[in-house]
């Protein structure tokens, strides 16, 4: 039977009759109610960016949902990136999850005057704005129909110009950045007279081939994602990465190129805007991983005489353990403070984790002209994590973690006197939440280059703040000689406000604004007098604001839903939490159907993971899932579903603790007397999705389950999944128990598998959706499987967001709300 967009009440009364579930499909893209996808079209809240100087915010809105057209354009796999070779732009971020999301709208805002002014984009995909860094200017990509461009836009007038006979390659990223300051771009461009791309025909030249002979070492599954598979790919990777380097002048518009074409993957320019850093892919190309484990050589261009001064020449990185980095120098970057000087680390336990030693990493310096002896300015006992540079040389933070006991340690050392030894500044849980202690703030030299924002014997951290009521942003001040913290600024408990900058005017911060019933906004405040007898954790000092912008909510109808944070106990006394919704019109004491979301995650004790993350107070947005609620439905929201234990084996009891979180969320919200205990979905995407598989495979706690884009059966990944590290060789167990694919015949409740035709993302390639719908339905289950054309792991097209809805709602009513 054929379903033509079909009614909701229709397509319910097929479902009942017992054809939904046989499996029919879609002539063309179906849509939900009318009253949910006008929430779903709603414009996002912009992203707000400060200009280095302080003088101005950036507003910049994204386009919600590209139309189905864009998602579908033609594009070449190559080596872990996604390419439409008709104008080279990205089809995928860099993370390949999904397409790059055009710009809607920018404006931008004084923050003394609080003058708006709109900047008119051009036509095509506006890509998001880099500043420079006295803030004078801000650049950004365009992406038309045969080539992405380069616009320079004047922060002042909001005027935004093209700049001419600039075709940039953004392929491998790093494609645009400023170069020095604030009067110069570093780009990458598509190499001048480079001919057509290289063409087989349309017929395969031979198969493709791989052997291994006999070395030892793990090869992560997680490494693998659109590799190339014949020497035709080969030859279309070579052409469309290579990249002519160039230096653009922003106000004339004059490009000079620099050096030789090559495959530039990483480029980083000094603090000095003369020395770049460079990361250049070489032959022969591996079939086995993607471009970012290719080998390469990492060099030092100089802009000025065009000479390269080779650094390193790095073999393929293809058995990097799980988990592990590769030997050799790695982790190439500018110490900010000096005009050319390099940073970088090397392994000394072999990048593996599972080696026994002192330290783990060396971390070495080297200066222009890089040609002599690379001095040792650390050895750390866990992983190097890199250095925050502060405007004083003699001040640097230095970071290092440790991935088997979720720990990290930061200490400020002084890297010109590597013999004297630093102060510890943090010791604690990476998983911790109520005790941490936020990130540096950050400035731009006049260079551009990055520093810890630093005022006297004072540098800022600016946190979540999260507490067992939710988060509540702060601004702490750091003295460096007492290593104590003071309290600038907290979010008031009925808001979430967030400190995204400092002003140009001293004493002023500004910051984003939201709470349940008021859009984001930006306010500037002033900070006042000291508060003598302000309370523990409160800001010390009182702090006045005046709005700067007046943004106003595109779907009110959303702010009926209420919502609250719960929390609760495991069996075993693990401390949890959701943030539980209500539709509107909700009455107290009424129950209704319910659907849970949530996405687990690992811990290594127990006392992080009862933490509360998140906020009850933020504004409300309905993403595909929380639509239901407009429906009906309540959501049992980000319930908490931690594995708790050691790293090298807590997926032993990988199922045992799912199957107690989900009782404990369940039994929370029952015992509130707002959920039906007799009608409750469950939902979840990526390792939600196998969560939600398992959850219907292995308990009776849901009437129904709808899984998106999971994997379903972790033989797959045979090197490791999540946090767990063994292969499946040396943890058969653990690998079979977590799959729902080997469970198929106790797959009885009705599961909806949902899933992007194109998903990249290692380990939940499409065949997991459809091996496991073909092995419930063999076993006489109820199941529906819906693949998405042409969506990635995430969905992106608005028609595929639209079916997405429209599924979920039959499927939970059909199963759950009129469940028999």
């Amino acid at each position: 039977m054929l379903i033509r967009r079909t009614s909701l009440a229709a397509a319910v009364a097929v479902a009942t009759l017992g054809l939904l579930a046989a499996g029919p499909a879609f002539a063309d893209y179906a849509k939900p109610p009318e009253h949910l996808l006008k929430v779903l079209k709603a414009p996002p809240p912009p992203a707000p960016n400060i200009d280095p100087s302080g003088q101005r915010l950036l507003l910049t809105t994204a386009q919600t949902y590209p139309s189905i057209t864009r998602v579908a354009q033609p594009y070449l796999k190559l080596a872990g990136v996604r390419l439409e070779p008709k104008n080279r732009s990205r089809h995928d971020t860099p993370g390949g999850y999904g397409i790059p999301a055009c710009v809607a709208d920018f404006t931008l805002v004084e923050i003394a005057s609080g003058k708006s002014t709109k900047v008119n984009l051009p036509q095509g995909c506006a890509g998001a704005a880099q500043w420079s860094a006295d803030g004078s200017r801000f650049a950004f990509q365009n992406a038309v129909d045969t080539s992405v461009q380069l616009w320079v836009g004047d922060a002042a007038t909001g005027q935004v110009k093209q700049v001419p006979n600039v075709q940039l390659n953004p392929i491998f990223g790093y494609t645009v950045q400023w170069l020095g300051g604030s009067q110069s771009l570093l780009v990458k461009l598509v190499p001048a007279n480079q001919g057509p791309a290289p063409s087989n025909g349309g017929t395969p030249t031979g198969p493709d081939a791989q052997e291994s002979l006999g070395s030892s070492g793990e090869s992560s599954t997680y490494e693998a994602r659109d590799t190339l598979t014949s020497v035709h790919d080969e030859k279309l990777f070579a052409y469309y990465g290579a990249s002519q380097l160039a230096v653009v002048d922003a106000a004339a518009g004059s490009v000079r190129p620099v050096g030789q074409p090559a495959l530039y993957n990483d480029v980083n320019a000094a603090p000095d805007g003369v020395h770049v850093l460079t990361e250049t892919l070489k032959a022969p190309f591996s079939h086995a991983v993607t471009y970012q484990r290719f080998a390469n050589d990492v060099a030092v261009l100089d802009l000025g005489n065009g000479r390269n001064t080779v650094l390193a020449s790095l073999p393929l990185a293809d058995r990097v353990p799980v988990h592990g980095v590769p030997e050799g120098p790695r982790g190439y970057d500018w110490r900010s403070t000096d005009p050319a000087t390099l940073v970088y680390a090397e392994a000394l336990d072999k990048g593996d984790w599972k080696v026994s030693v002192p330290h783990r990493d060396r971390v070495l310096m080297l200066k222009a002209p890089f040609t002599g002896k690379p001095v040792e300015i650390a050895r750390t006992a866990q992983r190097f994590e890199g250095f925050a540079w502060s405007a004083d040389p003699a001040v640097s933070f230095q970071f290092e973690n440790d991935e088997n006991r979720h720990w990290m340690q930061a200490r400020i050392v002084d890297v010109d006197q590597p013999k004297k030894e630093g102060r510890l500044l943090w010791d604690m849980s990476s998983d911790e939440l109520y005790g941490n202690p936020g990130n540096l703030v950050f400035k731009r030299l006049p260079s551009g280059a990055p520093v810890v924002r630093q005022e006297g014997n004072t540098v800022f951290l600016r946190g979540q703040g999260a507490s067992p009521q939710g988060d509540r942003p702060f601004l702490d001040a750091l003295n460096l000689g007492t290593l104590k913290s003071e309290r600038l600024f907290r979010s008031a408990a009925d808001a979430y406000e967030q400190v995204i900058g400092f002003s140009a005017t001293p004493g002023h911060l500004v910051t984003w604004h939201q709470s349940v019933m008021d859009p984001p906004n930006a306010f500037v405040r002033l900070l006042g007098e000291r508060i003598d007898n302000a309370k523990a954790g409160e800001a010390q000092f009182e702090s006045k604001p005046t709005a700067l912008t007046k943004l106003v909510d595109p779907t009110p109808e959303v702010r009926q839903i209420q919502k609250r944070l719960v929390t609760y106990k495991r069996a075993d006394g693990v401390d949890l939490s959701f943030t539980l919704y209500t539709p509107p019109g909700y009455k107290e004491g009424q129950r209704v159907p319910a659907i849970l979301y949530a996405y687990p995650a690992d811990f290594a004790n127990a006392a992080q993971a009862g933490q509360v993350s998140g906020s009850q107070q933020t504004f409300t947005r309905l993403q595909p899932y929380r639509l239901m609620l407009l429906a009906g439905y309540a959501i049992i929201d980000n319930a908490s579903f931690p594995i708790v234990g050691d790293p090298k084996n807590a997926y032993d009891t990988y199922l045992e603790q799912l199957e107690a979180d989900a009782k404990a969320a369940v039994d929370k919200a029952v015992e509130l007397g707002v959920v039906d205990r007799n009608r409750i979905g469950v939902t979840g995407h990526s390792h939600g999705g196998l969560m939600t598989a398992n959850l219907i495979a292995h308990t009776t706690l849901f009437k129904a389950g709808v899984a998106t884009s999971g994997s379903y059966n972790k033989t797959f990944t045979p090197f490791g999944f999540q946090n767990e590290r063994r292969s499946v060789w040396q943890a058969q167990d653990v690998y079979l128990k977590a799959s729902p694919f080997f469970y198929a015949d106790k797959i009885k409740l009705p599961l909806l598998l949902v899933h992007g035709e194109d998903d990249a993302n290692p380990g939940t390639e499409p065949f997991q959706s459809r091996k496991l719908y073909q092995a419930i339905r063999g076993n006489g289950g109820t199941t529906r499987l819906v693949m998405l054309p042409n969506e990635p792991h995430w969905y992106t097209a608005l028609e595929s967001n639209e079916q997405l809805v429209y599924e979920m709602l039959n499927w939970f009513d059909t199963y759950v709300k009129n469940a028999k």
